[in-house]
């Protein structure tokens, strides 16, 4: 068996369907992407090459550096937002009552699909029936909010069910962490007289550090690439004010069937998030050498 596993070609060949699939899945559309890029084309006509315009426009377009901001605000929202999920994993960890049937509870919204998240969220912002702004006439207000129609809140209108849709998922990741802290350690420090936030702050969140600094890359990573509920509650409106890097690159090649363009915006995404993976890589890699 060990001559078998020591073979190259035998290695090879339990190696290359998956590399087939990588390549074909993965590598080949990157290169498309960027390739359709250099063409002036509507996605169904003959294919136009003009170089490098698509993507000199692109640098210059104000419209995709509003979106691009768009993104980064939700990268920013969603990393903060992972100190409450925390929180939460943390208490769910330390064994109270109920706990199992609250985790339950926060993996309802991955549940559901983002189309029917985004209708249900639809009609709580909803102006006249929704139950936000029905609530708030209750407490007296006269002029409530027009959450999806005012360009000034919209976005961050829209940050609310994104945090709630992926609440369980980032939760039950560092609830499964937290629960691999060695118990030997905690009860040590219960021992030495240390409080619950202390055994939390200065034990477990320490050692489930990596994968804090996981969830930091797939939170920016997944913010700047987000789409789907945005494109259902507002399509990137009003005049796009909730417009991001994905949805701002749908509507150019799919609805104005400007694909030559819509790919560079894609290949442009793809940079931004490539960059984005090394600089935050680089400043915990930097945070960490200084803590040691």
């Amino acid at each position: 068996m060990k001559s078998v596993m020591s073979n190259k070609l035998v290695i090879t060949l339990y190696v290359l369907p998956a590399l087939i699939l990588i390549l074909l899945l993965i590598y080949i559309p990157i290169v498309l992407t960027g390739y359709y890029g250099l063409m002036d084309w509507n996605g169904i006509g003959d294919m136009k090459f003009i170089g490098l315009d698509n993507y000199i426009e692109l640098v210059q377009d104000k419209l995709f550096w509003q979106s691009t901001w768009h993104s980064l605000l939700l990268g920013i929202f969603s990393t903060a937002s992972l100190i409450g999920y925390l929180i939460l994993s943390l208490i769910l960890a330390s064994k109270i009552k109920g706990a199992n049937f609250l985790r339950k509870i926060y993996l309802i919204p991955m549940l559901l699909s983002s189309v029917a998240i985004g209708q249900l969220w639809a009609k709580i912002f909803d102006p006249t029936n929704g139950m936000i702004n029905r609530l708030l006439t209750m407490l007296g207000v006269e002029n409530p909010p027009l959450w999806l129609a005012d360009a000034d809140i919209v976005l961050f209108a829209i940050f609310i069910p994104i945090v709630w849709q992926y609440a369980g998922f980032y939760i039950i990741i560092f609830y499964a962490a937290l629960k691999n802290v060695p118990e030997e350690l905690i009860e040590a420090a219960k021992i030495d007289g240390a409080t619950p936030i202390q055994i939390a702050y200065k034990i477990k969140v320490p050692l489930i550090s990596d994968v804090i600094k996981v969830m930091v890359i797939l939170a920016i990573v997944g913010s700047l690439k987000y789409f789907d509920l945005i494109f259902v509650l507002t399509g990137g409106g009003p005049n796009h004010a909730s417009e991001v890097m994905a949805s701002y690159m749908y509507s150019e090649a799919f609805s104005k069937y400007n694909f030559g363009y819509g790919s560079a915006i894609g290949f442009g995404l793809l940079v931004i998030c490539l960059g984005m993976t090394w600089l935050i890589q680089k400043l915990l890699s930097s945070k960490e050498e200084v803590g040691n």
